[in-house]
């Protein structure tokens, strides 16, 4: 089951969602159905610096920025 990143394009909620099948996602804070996918980001192992492997094993920041936090919204 994949995770996408929206937008509301209501009330500008930016959330995730786990989509499965043919099901469509609504928006938590306004239960609107005008959504934008947004282009997500996520971490990969490369085998390079500690910081790769810390970004890929879940340290720092859930932007993947292993210098985080950063100021990502709920």
């Amino acid at each position: 089951m994949p995770i996408f990143e929206y937008v509301c394009k209501d009330c500008g909620k930016e959330f995730e969602a786990i989509v499965r099948g043919a099901e469509a996602p609504h928006c938590p804070k306004c239960n609107g159905a005008k959504l934008e996918k947004k282009l997500s980001v996520f971490a990969m192992a490369s085998g390079g610096s500690s910081s790769d492997s810390m970004a890929a094993s879940g340290g720092g920041c859930a932007c993947g920025d292993p210098n985080g936090p950063c100021s990502m919204e709920d």
